[in-house]
């Protein structure tokens, strides 16, 4: 229990210390007008007071990820706690603030355009069809994946009922105006949250349970025979590093009033995702008396099965009792569906930017929804397994083109690029290693010239923007 512990701690210095670093390299304007003010619309471009903004992005990045992911990730060893700890700190935090900061200086453009303003129109272009695609992928399985499990709760209503009605709540959530519906119920289920955590970490040190230590090995072999780099860095990827909360951060930064509030709402929700995450990760690598017993009870769940769903609902039930039971239904039903609302609702406000369409009358809300929709809702009669396998890579992949969008911000300013140009290397490295090593990717490599290669592409960028700066200085930035 000493790693967790220390793990929680140094999550906590990151923040205190790293975070006000990250603040000062970025020159916030507190006297700035930001875009909730100055292109108030009454439908995404409201203020709210920071305490808000901060359980609404918590909930938008959260949802499963640091839950589900943390489970997975714990699987190849304690080296999750290390991964969850600096990846957070050093990189996903970073990630989450300027995506949102950039985005506030940018009058709340979203992820797309502020990657183009750095890296090209074609760059733009491409993380338009990317991101939406993602997001879309994001909204297909959490309206099956609640819907399933609500007809297991309720089996007189059938599947397809629920799948109506969470689709029905996504159509609101996309299209109503961001504080009558998201702005009151997120922070709510924010906060249930994190009781949830908070109840699995209380019964965590009550019953001393046996969770595993960074100087007893750092990692475990894999059930199923993969290697820790870079699975385990591409599986624990909302407790670390995810490139979707670079299209939740700009929905927020249209809300925000005052550039302050940046480091806590959205440098300070990645830490408590990370806090999550590490809670998870503890959780399940003890629960069972160890990872060996986590890796048995993955190995006994019925075939097809969501397993970390399953190990959510053995988890919550075994230390917390009825009250478990349904913190386990929040976990992996609510939760789920308000990442999914948000991620479609992040895709409208993408197409809307793509093509400049005003979205404060509710016509040409609908104009860019229905499509969305008409798409999400053919693909849930689609066999989404194959693809729903990349989505893990597409995540990373996008936080990786975000953090290289960071770090030519910075050198274009002469600023200390290398917050962003070290993690966005890394990710490089993880991101194009995967695409050798994955069972399921079509080239797969030995391990070593996998590794050459990617490491390879990952010094050749860093020597690139490293060359490049002081070229970058000359051209004039635009905000």
């Amino acid at each position: 229990m000493i790693s967790f512990s220390l793990a929680v701690i140094l999550l906590v210095i990151g923040y205190i210390v790293y975070g006000r670093l990250v603040e000062r390299i970025f020159r916030i304007d507190k006297k700035r007008v930001t875009p909730a003010i100055l292109k108030a619309d009454g439908v995404d471009f409201i203020s709210m007071p920071a305490w808000k903004i901060f359980l609404i992005q918590f909930l938008n990045i959260a949802g499963l990820g640091p839950i589900f992911g943390a489970i997975m990730g714990i699987m190849f060893g304690p080296a999750a706690f290390i991964w969850i700890v600096f990846g957070c700190v050093f990189g996903g935090a970073v990630h989450d603030y300027f995506s949102g900061m950039l985005s506030l200086r940018s009058d709340g453009a979203s992820c797309p355009e502020l990657i183009g303003e750095q890296l090209g129109d074609g760059m733009r272009n491409f993380v338009r069809f990317f991101a939406c695609l993602l997001l879309i992928c994001v909204g297909v399985v959490f309206v099956s994946g609640p819907a399933d499990i609500l007809h297991q709760i309720v089996p007189s209503v059938t599947r397809f009922w629920w799948i109506y009605l969470v689709f029905a709540y996504y159509i609101l959530a996309t299209i109503l105006p961001i504080d009558k519906l998201i702005g009151r119920i997120y922070p709510l289920f924010g906060a249930l949250l994190l009781f949830m955590a908070v109840g699995i970490l209380v019964a965590m040190y009550a019953t001393s349970a046996p969770i595993p230590e960074v100087w007893q090995g750092i990692s475990r072999p894999h059930p199923d025979g993969l290697p820790l780099f870079p699975m385990m860095f591409i599986s624990i990827a909302c407790g670390a590093v995810s490139g979707f909360h670079a299209t939740q951060s700009p929905m927020m930064a249209r809300c925000m009033t005052n550039e302050k509030y940046g480091r806590p709402c959205f440098y300070g929700a990645m830490i408590v995702e990370g806090v999550v995450a590490l809670i998870w990760a503890a959780a399940a690598s003890s629960f069972w008396g160890s990872i060996d017993g986590l890796h048995q009870f993955i190995a006994d769940c019925p075939k097809g099965s969501n397993t970390s769903a399953l190990a959510v609902n053995e988890i919550c039930n075994g230390w917390l009792g009825t009250v478990g039971g349904i913190l386990a239904v929040l976990g992996v039903v609510v939760a789920p569906i308000t990442s999914g609302d948000t991620a479609l609702r992040s895709a409208r406000l993408i197409v809307a930017d793509s093509f400049h369409f005003d979205q404060s009358k509710i016509i040409p809300r609908l104009a860019i929804s229905i499509p969305i929709f008409a798409i999400v809702y053919l693909l849930l009669n689609v066999d989404f397994s194959i693809i729903w396998r990349y989505n893990a890579w597409f995540n990373q992949t996008l936080a990786t083109i975000t953090l290289w969008t960071i770090s030519v911000y910075l050198a274009r300013r002469g600023r200390k690029y290398w917050i962003a140009l070290l993690p966005a290397a890394f990710m490089t490295f993880n991101c194009v290693s995967y695409l050798f090593i994955a069972p399921e990717c079509f080239i797969c490599l030995e391990f070593t010239l996998a590794y050459i290669i990617s490491a390879a592409i990952s010094v050749a960028l860093m020597l690139w923007l490293v060359i490049m700066s002081p070229r970058l200085r000359k051209t004039k930035p635009q905000r």
